[in-house]
Parts: structure tokens; sequence; C-alpha cells
């Protein structure tokens, strides 16, 4: 089965939940209530950043109204260690025990020190507020740029990737190129912020516990939950139908989902947690600081002979975390001496943790400004510097890529764009007292299919139920499975059922690393290819079948009716006849074998930006944005659209406003709530186009499909600071660029015009 027959597939369809979702019935975590005798927990953090509980007093609150239990680390039950801090394994990362007031240490500001659980959330709340804790409090160390010096070298980066990679002599050749760039950028500390905060109810009872929450991936809660409890992990259900968003913040258990299950267990008795909106600040990861050292050497003709990238992060004292950012520059130009490198700094805080396209989102922030200052230096166009630098083959695996569509991402968008009109002086465009800029940049996102299982059953009515516990947090995969399902079994899409998020269903990798939908995708395409399959054996038992020898792939599954050569009749006739009972069949799928040895899996996408800056206040303005995107076929063109637009507005928010701001005396991020912690809103973004080149890739999987989700982020924020440059000629490279970084220069610019 090809992935060029049409039906449903790469449709604009509505999102199939959508109905549920604007009239309040789709159920979140925190909105499940329908079991008797809930009560509620409140966590009390920590006021310090580093050091040791001396005195803990709960007498107070467990005698407030209402307040039926207080946990603290005096007695809490017995968890098993956490664990060295080295980065483990990718999947020990996610299965590892994560105990909570497990000692009277204190590892960073608002680390849980009390659970206190009551009749109501408000009783929970006013008794925490009762507990009384006295520290010895240690001298933290909080800032990564001074300490630079101290950065050591981890085993690995996130998801296994090599720490550092080389290929011939930078050091001895980029000093020698004709044309260098040797620029520091950093960015800042961001958080995730999606719009359902985390949130867990556990109820135990004699199969094990059930756990309704928020989460990403519903196995690395089940395994994480399970080693800290020291339960087998089938006696942990958890159930996660709706999420209201993730980017990465959700793929591991936090504070919420332990402490509920201590506290049920304890309590005999349901318990739901939820953290507050300021308590996911500390609680529920974050992206981490980091410093980007990049050096680019070209020659006389624009074409790289060195590339060298240098990330310093901050990293937790207690669980390391490497976010892979430099790993992107491996696959992304051609030169012949390259060199790339990740260094770890230990600060006392929370651990980082995956932040939307971890590494790709900062280091193409960084990276792909590098590029644009090279553009300079050449006087060359930025377009053409990145297109003299197009590899044949992976730079440094020396396989070819999958499919590349990125030059003509990048000159589709130039032309949509009127990329023409750009004047490649700086400060040159102006209206009024605002100046004009554009600019662009590249991305670049790894493509993965990971492992993923689906059950797919038809009952004679021909009605569709398709069942995995793969989560929708909110890109569309409820709708996109329906419409997988329904295409390959040729019945409306009203006939398909899908239900996931639930440890029931078949398992998979969830949603994150942009692999949810393609993977899941592929798996319930190969069960309905199977079912297909059963359905023809079906009917060949029986005597005089029209199908007899007939090979699945012949037959025409399309709008109710089975046909193949002439005949053909209704699926539901030929299922009363042959299957009465129904048909179900399950399959996985996992990564094609040899195909991401051989080949190199990516998805490519150009980001172009028009901004206007504000003469006298430096004032940046979004005007325009365009993002023409290569990730395969696409599975549905509205929810694709909408993800991209998402992380556009991502990288507009990344160049321009967000940044966890951390007061390093105390190791206390300030901001922590959205009155201060600026996002974008649909003032900030402007007009935004997104524009699919929409090739299949069948060398990614059967579906032709390739990553999409994170693919908007990347390199999106370096396309509006570029547009910044060109607009003002003022090269700002610590993120994000507010307008008091701006200002001294624009003076000057002003100045100048005089």
């Amino acid at each position: 089965m090809t992935a060029a027959n049409e039906g449903p597939i790469g449709q604009p369809v509505n999102r199939v939940d959508g109905r549920l979702k604007v009239t309040g019935r789709a159920t979140y975590a925190y909105e499940h209530c329908d079991v008797e005798r809930m009560v509620y927990g409140y966590i009390l953090g920590a006021a310090i950043a580093r050091g040791r509980i001396v005195e803990i007093d709960t007498r107070e609150a467990e005698r407030a109204p209402g307040v039926l239990h207080v946990m603290t680390h005096r007695n809490a039950p017995n968890q098993p260690s956490f664990g060295p801090p080295v980065t483990p394994t990718p999947a020990e990362t996610f299965t590892r025990a994560r105990p909570m007031l497990a000692t009277a240490d204190v590892h960073y500001y608002d680390e849980p020190v009390a659970l206190v659980v009551a009749q109501t959330f408000e009783a929970a709340r006013a008794g925490a507020g009762l507990i009384r804790v006295r520290y010895a409090t240690e001298q933290g160390e909080f800032d990564l740029r001074s300490r630079l010096e101290q950065a050591y070298t981890p085993v690995r980066t996130n998801a296994g990737f090599e720490t550092d990679s080389a290929m011939g002599d930078v050091e001895t050749v980029f000093p020698q190129s004709a044309f260098t760039v040797d620029v520091r950028y950093s960015t800042p500390y961001q958080s995730h912020n999606p719009m359902e905060p985390h949130a867990a109810l556990a109820v135990w009872s004699s199969d094990g516990l059930t756990l309704y929450t928020s989460t990403q991936t519903l196995a690395n809660t089940q395994g994480g939950v399970a080693a800290t409890l020291g339960i087998a992990p089938e006696r942990v259900r958890v159930v996660s139908p709706y999420v209201g968003g993730g980017f990465g913040a959700k793929l591991i258990p936090h504070a919420d989902c332990i402490l509920a299950a201590l506290a049920a267990r304890e309590l005999e008795r349901p318990v739901k947690v939820a953290l507050t909106r300021q308590q996911m600040f500390a609680n529920a990861g974050h992206r981490a600081a980091m410093v980007h050292q990049v050096r680019l050497g070209a020659d006389r003709d624009g074409r790289l002979e060195a590339m060298g990238f240098d990330v310093w992060s901050a990293t937790s004292r207690v669980e390391e975390f490497c976010e892979q950012t430099a790993i992107f520059a491996r696959s992304l130009y051609a030169a012949p001496n390259r060199l790339t490198r990740h260094r770890l700094v230990r600060t006392d805080l929370n651990r980082g943790e995956w932040m939307r396209s971890p590494g790709e989102a900062p280091g193409m922030l960084a990276f792909e400004c590098a590029m644009d200052e090279l553009a300079v230096r050449l006087a060359v166009d930025p377009i053409e510097l990145r297109v003299r630098n197009e590899p044949e083959v992976d730079p440094e695996r020396g396989v070819p890529f999958s499919s590349r569509s990125l030059i003509e991402c990048m000159r589709t968008g130039a032309e949509r764009f009127g990329w023409e009109r750009r004047n490649p002086t700086p400060a040159k465009i102006r209206e009024g007292r605002t100046l004009i800029g554009m600019g662009m940049a590249a991305a670049i996102r790894p493509n993965y299919l990971g492992r993923f299982s689906a059950h797919v059953a038809i009952s004679a009515t021909g009605r569709v139920s398709v069942r995995l516990d793969m989560t929708d947090i909110g890109t569309g995969t409820y709708t996109i499975l329906t419409q997988v399902a329904a295409e390959r079994l040729g019945v409306p899409m009203s006939a398909v059922e899908v239900r996931l998020g639930d440890t029931r269903f078949p398992r998979t990798s969830g949603s994150g690393g942009s692999w949810g939908a393609s993977s899941a995708a592929s798996a319930v395409d190969a069960a309905c290819l199977q079912l297909r399959s059963l359905i023809v054996e079906a009917a060949n038992a029986r005597p005089d079948s029209p199908y007899e020898n007939a090979n699945p792939d012949d037959l025409r599954f399309v709008n109710g009716t089975v046909a193949i050569g002439e005949h053909r009749e209704r699926l539901t006739d030929l299922l009363g006849r042959i299957a009465p009972a129904g048909l179900r069949a399950e399959a996985s799928v996992g990564p094609m074998g040899d195909a991401y040895k051989d080949f190199s899996q990516h998805s490519f996408g150009a980001h172009f930006a028009e901004v206007s800056v504000n003469i006298d206040t430096g004032e940046i303005r979004m005007r325009r944005m365009l993002s023409v995107i290569d990730a395969g076929r696409i599975l549905n063109a509205k929810t694709a659209r909408s993800q991209i637009l998402g992380g556009m507005a991502w990288g507009i928010g990344a160049a321009l406003l967000e940044q966890t701001v951390l007061d390093g005396r105390y190791g206390h991020f300030v901001n922590h709530d959205l009155a201060e912690y600026l996002l974008p809103t649909n003032a900030d973004i402007a007009d935004m186009d997104v524009v699919f080149i929409g090739e299949p890739d069948l060398n990614a999987n059967p579906l032709g499909s390739k990553g999409l989700g994170e693919l908007g982020v990347c390199g999106a924020g370096a396309a509006v600071a570029n547009a910044v440059y060109n607009a003002t000629g003022i090269r700002v490279r610590d993120f994000p660029l507010t307008l008091d970084k701006l200002l001294p220069s624009l003076e000057s610019i002003e100045l100048t015009a005089r």
C-alpha cells in the first residue's frame, strides 16, 4: 500500500474531538472526580535553594479544620534512592525512581517539603500555610556564565547522542580561512507553561494503583511511578485521555503523581494533587540557560572550511540533563573540518528537561544567527550562502539523506515572501519612526519512528474501533488516526472511534520528539492492513469466494465497499457473511530495518520574518512571517498548519520575550507566573503563513510522513533576530532581544541619519 491513495489522509479535516473540548466534555486530569471519598493534597515548597531541614513543626496544620494527613520526610513511606546524578540511558531516564519527601535535604528552591491532605483543596492549602520550617542554609551556586571554567564533560547527551564529534582539524583550519565568524550567544532559562497544569488523581484498589494524570507518555509515567512505589509496572494503570499541552514538561512523573500515589496508599482513599502555576516553574522542569560559541570559517566563495559549535549548559547538581544542543549542526551544512562539543556547569536548581524541540530550538537560535553574520561578512545573500554549503550526503555520517528539500524550502519561501525586496544593507528601510527589516533561517529536526502498537477492530456493522495508549496533547492525534483508519478500511470517518490514553491499550512511545503522529499513524495503518488480510482470509475460507487467491493489496476498500476487478459489494454485507462477530488485529511498528542506518532522516524548513523597530523606544513588532516546511506527507493539512503556527509563535517568543529570570542570590525564579513570564499573544505574532512541500518520504515509514510538531520552532527565532539586525544593524547576541538591549545603539543610528 503506497502513500498515494486518495482518501481522508492529508485532508484539512476538523478535529473529531473539537466539540467535546469546546463544550467542556473532554475530561482533563484534575477534572476526574467520579470516585468516592476523594480528598485533596497541597504541596508546601522549600523556602531555600540548598541546605537541610533542621525542624519542621506540623502540629498546628494537623489540628486545622478538614486536614486529614500531613506528610513530611519524617513520616513519608520508604522509597528507593534516586541514584547517581549522571545522565542515564534514555530507557533508564524515563523509568528511574523519583522519591519525594525522602530526606531532610533541600536541593532546589520550592522543592516539596510537605504534603497536606484535607477534605477540600482550600483546607489543604490553608493547612500548608500553618507548617513552620527551620532550615540550615548552605550557599548555593546558580550562575552559568561566570563559572564556565568549572564545566565538565558529560558521558552522553539527551537521547544518547555522543557528547562530542570531530572531523578534520578545526583548530588549524579555522584561523586560516579567508572569512571567519567567532561569536558567543547566550540563551536564558525558559519554562514550559502548557495550558493545563500538572495534576494527578491516585486511586488504589486490590488490583493496584490507577493514576489519572496529564502525561505525554503513559509508559514513562507507569514505569517511573512503579519504580518509586516499589511495585510491578503492571500494577500501575495510567489514564490520560486528554492533555492540555505538554511541550516536554509531561514526559516523566513529577511531584503531583508521586505524592498523590503515596498519600492515597497511606490514607486508603483517593487523593488528588495539582501543581499551581507558580509551583510548575521549579517543579516541572525548564530549559537550561546556555552559552553558545559558534566558529565558522569560509573561503572566498563562501564555502565553509571549518565549523565549530561549543555549548555550555547549566545542569542540576542532583540530576544531570544535557540537552543535545549542537547535534543538528552535524547534519545541516557541509564543511570538511567540524567540531561539536557539549559541556555542563552544576547549579543548585531542579533538573532541566525536554522543552519543545530540545537542542534545535536554542542551538539554531545561535547557529543560524551566526550564519547570518557570516553572510554579512561575505556580502552574500543568506540564502545563497546556505545553498553553497548544501551537503550531498550527511556530512558526518556519510550516508544519503532519506529526503532533503531544504533548498526548495528556501527558494519557495523567498519567492512567496518577496525576499528580493529586502535591502541587504541594514537600517535603510524606514516608515516614519520605524526601521523595517527582513531575516531568514533554515530549519532541521531529526525524524524518528518510535516503537508503537495499535489495536483495530471492525464489527459486522462496519463500526471501527482503534485503541492505543498514545496521547493527544492538543496536536490532533484523535483526528489523524481516525483519518488513517477510515481510509485504509474504506469507511466514513463517522464510523471510526479512536480511544487513547490508557495503559490497558497497546503500548506506544507517546507524544514527544515529533515522532507521535507518524509513529502512531504507522501503527494504526499496519493494524488496518492486517485487518484487511484477515478479511480476505475469512472470505476465502468460504466456498465460491470471489476473493480466492487475491492479494489483500489488490482489494479496494472505498466508500463502504470492497471491490476486486469487476466484483464489488458492501463491506457490511461481506462482514455479516464471513465474520458476524467482527474481526480484530494488532500490529506494531518501530525503526524500519536498515532505513535509519542507511539514511540520514530529518525534516527541513525555512523561516522568513519581517519586523519593524521603533527608533525612539526600541520596541520590536512582527509584521509578517512565513515558514516553508518539508516534513514528508502531511497527514492533516489543518492540524499540521496549526502545529507549525504554534512553533513559529514559540520561536517569536524565544527571540523577543521568553526568559525565566533567576535571582542569583537565592536560586529563585522571580517571574514564576503568567503575569510576568511573557509569551506571544495574538497581538504579537501578526500575519503568519505556512507552506508545505508535501513530498512523501517512504524511507521514513510506510505512510511517507515525517516529524512535524517541533520543526516550526527550529530556526524560527533566528529568522526574527536576523530581521532585527537587517532593520537596525544591531546584532544582539543575548536572548531575548528586549528593547533595553537595542536602545543604546539606536541613538547612534538616529544621529547618523541626521
